[in-house]
């Protein structure tokens, strides 16, 4: 009898999606983005600017390969193939590795792009909580990037450092922004600024006997604290909202509200069409579709050319 495989705590669901409303075959220009992350790849396909289909899955140790599997997951559900795309843009963290793009951009201008249409053109600050990396960016009316500040010095206030967590404390790491607010009260945060310390001092932590639930509210805390530095020297300007990972987990994200007195915007389509219909709303697709809806405007402009084969 095989043994049972481990639960990995830190994996979330992998998922995929296609618009039943699109006939692909009838759009004008079809353009995509493959973001990939650190610790997730997301491709986006969009036709004519709509949106139509994703998927969304771990990063591999290979970034070509994870760009490949990701499109494939995204497609999976079509009868479109790659050739079918007029445009492809990669971006995140393995942006130049993205076989498929005619293109790389960076994260910032595509989280910008995808923020200004996933929540609409009053967005002013965009938090990008992603799985190494934490990026503050301040955008225009049309999801220019004005400014940025970034803070990679350490993963303990990303999404690998909440994934080392997770495994740490064997809680799944979607459970964990729930139960972070199943205490008797707020306990202090951890102190730790560096990955490596704070798993020292969780350790601690479950040794004295703390709660669970405590110290998981104590991790939120200081994630969510150590955000609002960086947010704090950018400067927040409302309509203020998150994209990435972390975005999914109300731990943190109650409690960087509550730090800077602002709320996070409602998430909602900004395409009014969008705005009444069960469309799948996934903070992780922002860099993708600003990288998909970039290259709707290089084509349009006559900055690139397609490669679309008939």
């Amino acid at each position: 009898m095989a043994e049972a495989k481990p639960q990995e705590f830190w994996r979330w669901p992998e998922t995929n999606w296609v618009n039943p409303d699109i006939d692909w075959k009838k759009g004008k220009v079809i353009t995509a983005g493959v973001d990939v992350g650190s610790v997730s790849t997301q491709a986006v396909i969009m036709i004519d600017a709509e949106f139509y289909a994703f998927g969304n899955m771990r990063t591999g140790s290979d970034s070509p390969n994870s760009a490949r599997n990701g499109m494939n997951f995204a497609l999976e559900k079509t009868d479109m193939k790659i050739e079918n795309i007029d445009y492809c843009i990669g971006t995140g963290y393995g942006r130049v590795n993205v076989p498929m793009a005619q293109q790389s951009i960076t994260e910032i201008s595509c989280h910008a792009r995808g923020a200004h249409f996933m929540y609409g053109p009053e967005v002013r600050t965009v938090m990008d909580m992603g799985g190494q990396d934490c990026k503050a960016i301040n955008i225009d009316d049309k999801g220019k990037v004005l400014n940025f500040m970034m803070n990679d010095k350490c993963a303990a206030g990303t999404g690998r450092g909440m994934e080392v967590f997770a495994d740490l404390i064997r809680v799944p790491v979607w459970e964990i922004g729930p139960r972070s607010f199943q205490i008797q009260k707020e306990p202090p945060m951890i102190s730790s600024t560096c990955v490596v310390f704070a798993k020292s001092e969780v350790v601690g932590l479950l040794e004295s006997g703390m709660p669970e639930n405590d110290i998981m509210a104590a991790y939120c805390s200081a994630m969510a604290h150590r955000i609002m530095e960086l947010l704090n020297r950018l400067g927040v300007k409302e309509k203020f909202v998150i994209t990435g990972g972390i975005a999914k987990n109300e731990g943190v994200v109650k409690r960087l509200e509550k730090e800077l007195g602002i709320k996070t915007a409602e998430r909602v389509w900004y395409k009014k069409e969008y705005i009444d219909r069960n469309y799948p709303f996934d903070t992780q697709l922002a860099g993708g579709i600003g990288a998909a809806l970039l290259g709707q405007v290089l084509l349009k402009m006559g900055k690139a050319k397609s490669a679309r084969k008939a």
